[in-house]
Parts: structure tokens; sequence; C-alpha cells
């Protein structure tokens, strides 16, 4: 297959490239905004048919939770738009997309794992965002996998391990917050399972939504010290609750995601999240 991926400078991108190097089975072509505008129908489209694209990942995000409350115009288009105009594409070329999206389209006032039919509801402008982008794509009528992931990382890129990592440099302690429960969530492991989806749908119809975390369910403050253990550092972890570190964008209170459906689907195995965070932190150490 001819496999597009977009935002290939982000965490999951740079991951995305790391599986293309060891898959010669597929040609691949990576894009990020230097090389692609995705809000631009015209340079899309004329990408697709240049390339013959049978596949699309969307990597590219607007991540940035907080600046988004007040840059709504740029999430929108990057989160909204673009989504919208990679599924007409793909729709039109009889691509298949598979899209990356968040645990923030929940409201985050539930008390177990939420299932892709559980009702969203999302609190903040980057989840509304990201929610109107999945229901783009649904309107497009493009086949499509939408995978909703969580609490992100990698050993590049701007993340919660690399910032502790780098606080533990300069502290002695720090405060994070504990009242706030999910699932994180290695960059490697999720491409992994985005290429286990390309090889069982290949060019199948398919409309479905999926959930892929780490196993696992933990509070910030708890991953924070298992960063410090396993990295060898000794800052001291202060738990605080949520209303002692306010925010500029609500953080849902719970966001774990059931992935249920993606392993039996898929007949995979997902890690737990503290086995994968110390195979990051170990790639991290052996970084020059």
């Amino acid at each position: 297959m001819n496999i597009a991926v977009t935002g290939c400078h982000g965490q999951l991108g740079n991951e995305m490239q790391k599986i293309a190097a060891a898959n010669a089975l597929h040609q691949w072509f990576f894009s990020d905004i230097d090389s692609l505008d995705i809000t631009d129908p015209i340079a899309v489209e004329r990408y697709f048919s240049e390339h013959r694209i049978d596949c699309c990942i969307n990597c590219a995000a607007y991540t940035a939770v907080d600046r988004a409350e007040d840059d709504v115009e740029m999430a929108e288009k990057v989160n909204v738009h673009a989504s919208k105009v990679l599924a007409e594409t793909c729709h039109s070329q009889n691509a298949l997309l598979i899209h990356v999206s968040t645990d923030y389209v929940f409201d985050g006032k539930g008390t177990q794992p939420y299932r892709e039919t559980d009702p969203t509801g999302p609190t903040s402008v980057y989840g509304k965002t990201k929610l109107a982008g999945e229901q783009a794509i649904k309107d497009s009528g493009c086949h499509y996998c939408i995978v909703r992931t969580a609490w992100l990382y990698s050993a590049t890129g701007k993340n919660f391990v690399k910032t502790m990592l780098s606080l533990a440099e300069t502290h002695d302690e720090i405060n994070v917050v504990c009242d706030q429960h999910g699932s994180p969530t290695f960059a490697g492991d999720l491409a992994q399972g985005i290429m286990a989806l390309v090889s069982h749908y290949g060019k199948r119809p398919v409309k479905e939504v999926f959930h892929f975390t780490n196993d696992g369910i933990t509070s910030w403050d708890v991953f924070a010290k298992a960063i410090f253990e396993l990295g060898g550092k000794s800052c001291k972890v202060n738990s605080i609750t949520t209303d002692q570190y306010p925010t500029r964008a609500t953080r849902p209170a719970y966001s774990a995601l059931d992935t249920t459906k993606i392993k039996e689907t898929l007949g995979i195995r997902i890690p737990f999240w503290k086995d994968s965070l110390e195979r990051c932190i170990k790639e991290l150490n052996s970084q020059p």
C-alpha cells in the first residue's frame, strides 16, 4: 500500500517513521506543515493523486490544550478543517483514513473506562475541536478508523515524561496533581497499534472508532513518581489537587479508555503502562 503520514515531526509521526524504516512492505510518504498544508483541499488532492495514496494516517493535531482556549481559530483550522479536508480527499480517492483523536472528547466525570459508544461531552476547546474533527470524518463518507488515545509521550518532542526528567535536574521536589486519572500511552505502542489496523483492514471498507492506551490506570502524581524511580532521579513528588493547580483549560478528572474493542478486533496485547515507560526511559538514556 501507499501510505501517507501527516504530522510526521510530532511524537507519533516520529514513531511511524521508525516503523517505516523497518517495513519495506509499503511505500511511505511523510509530510508536515513544511511540506504539505493539510488545510488546503487542492494541495491535499494533488498530493494524494501524485502518490496514489491508499491509506492516510493523520498524526497532525493542535494539541496545546491551554493555548487553544484563546486560539480557537487555529485549533479549529487544524483539528476540524484539516480533518475534513483529509477525509473528503480519502473519500474521493477511495483511501482509508486512520485518524488520531483524544480522551478529551469525554467530560471526565466517569468512574469506569470509557467505551467507544459512551456519550461524549468535551469541556475544553481542544476537546470540542477534536470531537468536531471526528464528526467531520464521519460525515465525509470516507472509510475510517478513528483512534482515541490519552497521555501520549515518547523519547522525542514535548511531553510529561521529558518535562519531569528535566525538572528533576533542577528541583528537589515538585507538585503534581493526584485527582486526575487516566492511562499513559507510549507513542511507540500506539504506532504499532495503528499498523495493526492497517494490516487488518487494508483496502477493505471500515467505519469504526477504537480506543488505544497502554494497559492500567494511574494518576499524574503516581506517573511522575514512576518516571523518577525508573529514571534514577531523587526528586520528591508532592501530591496536590486540581484546585491547587488551576489551568486555563479544564482537564478530565477521569479519562481512562476501555481498549477491549481494539484488542479483540486485532487479537493484540497492549503492554502495561509502567513497562512501556521503562522502555521509553531506556531509549532516552541511550540517546547521545
